[in-house]
């Protein structure tokens, strides 16, 4: 219990010095279940001792949640949250830094209409344009953690004794995030320094296309000129470093929106509106997405692709090797959080400003002209796996292995 309360200590003060990196004088908002709430008091007590001028806690329950979905109204899921947007954009506005802390059950809303569901999303990719537009700019930091809940454990780990799953998700957390060892933030700067170099070779390239082959899958995948391969560290408009995804193994960038052609296969399940897709393909053509397949989840899929033009459309392409912490723990987490880091992969939605020479300052106008998507969503799906190749394609023509066997080829 003592070795717990230690790591668990670690990881409230990483999400706080480096996720979300808490300056003196700044506002943290941070979203989060009610089941994390003496994590969530110690992030508050962590963020105090950083110099935050003020905590603001927006708590969420998923019982609730799965009420609401049963029982409301049909209109409340298509109603606009213009209140909830328009307070976390003047929050960011005035500099304030937002941590997510995730435990969501994969399976919430499995049963419920799917019109519930996407409208509700809809309603609030749309009250969140704005928002979303300095996230993607790097105008403010934000970071995603997650702490076990128990539903998920009882997903992720179905043969354990039931009074162990939680606790066996925990060390799974604790470790995929470095916090089980004895200095997690030289851990973490070690660690996004090689991830860093990783972008560098990526940047120097300037690779016109990539070419994914694997069982299931021949992609290939355009990239706009003045593509940035960005990596775990990110910067916001003041200068400052946070980390948006703890865990993170990810080098990624923006493909061009109108540059994707073929078709690809997932690799893990996605869960998504709280229901899962799994073992599904997608074909393109000229960036669009023109089918998808999936042995399970397939109306699922379909809405999410119908959610706007734009989720016809790619918004993201990341390169994580096979061999790397998640991955090698064979933990099938059925979270976007985890699974997304153990295996390369798409988005579907928009594309973040920053993976574009001088994208943070421009318009959307402008991003479009440039060759990004942009949506009201934005969703990761996993296409790795220990046997796919990618070809990175020079701008005469050459190809060069960027992965091989799923995993760095240099």
């Amino acid at each position: 219990m003592a070795d717990f309360q230690k790591n668990l200590n670690k990881y409230a003060d990483l999400a706080v010095r480096v996720g979300a990196n808490v300056q003196k004088g700044q506002i943290l908002v941070v979203n989060a279940p009610v089941e994390s709430a003496a994590f969530v008091r110690m992030i508050t007590e962590k963020a105090y001792q950083a110099g935050a001028s003020e905590v603001r806690v927006n708590w969420n329950d998923e019982t609730i949640t799965r009420l609401k979905y049963e029982h409301a109204a049909d209109e409340v899921f298509s109603e606009t949250p213009k209140w909830y947007a328009g307070e976390m954009t003047e929050l960011v506005e005035r500099g304030a830094a937002v941590l997510h802390v995730l435990a969501e059950n994969p399976d919430l809303l499995k049963g419920i209409q799917q019109e519930r569901i996407v409208a509700n999303q809809k309603a609030k990719g749309q009250a969140m344009t704005k928002y979303r537009a300095y996230q993607q700019a790097d105008k403010f930091s934000w970071c995603l953690i997650a702490v076990p809940s128990p539903e998920w454990a009882d997903k992720v780990f179905p043969d354990a004794p039931q009074e162990e799953r939680v606790q066996k998700l925990w060390d799974a957390i604790f470790h995929t995030v470095r916090v089980d060892q004895e200095d997690p933030v030289g851990a973490w700067k070690k660690h996004l320094e090689t991830l860093d170099e990783k972008s560098k070779v990526l940047n120097a390239k300037k690779y016109k296309k990539l070419h994914y082959i694997a069982p299931g899958t021949d992609l290939t995948i355009e990239l706009p000129e003045g593509h940035i391969w960005a990596a775990g560290e990110s910067f916001n408009e003041n200068g400052h470093s946070f980390v948006a995804n703890m865990p993170t193994e990810e080098v990624f960038t923006a493909p061009l929106k109108t540059g994707v052609n073929g078709y690809v296969s997932s690799t893990k399940p996605l869960s998504y509106g709280g229901n899962i897709i799994d073992r599904f393909t997608v074909t393109f053509e000229n960036g669009r997405i023109v089918g998808v397949k999936a042995e399970e989840g397939q109306k699922v899929l379909e809405h999410l692709v119908e959610m706007d033009e734009g989720a016809h459309y790619l918004g993201e392409v990341a390169l994580v090797p096979h061999q790397s912490p998640i991955s090698d723990s064979n933990i099938l987490y059925f979270n976007t959080l985890f699974d997304e880091n153990a295996s390369n992969h798409l988005a579907i939605g928009s594309a973040y400003a920053f993976c574009l020479e001088g994208g943070k300052d421009m318009t959307q106008e402008q991003l479009t002209e440039h060759g990004l998507n942009t949506s009201v969503t934005h969703v990761d799906f996993m296409i790795g796996s220990g046997e796919m190749d990618i070809f990175g394609v020079t701008a005469d023509g050459q190809e060069e292995p960027v992965f091989k066997k799923g995993n760095w080829a240099f």
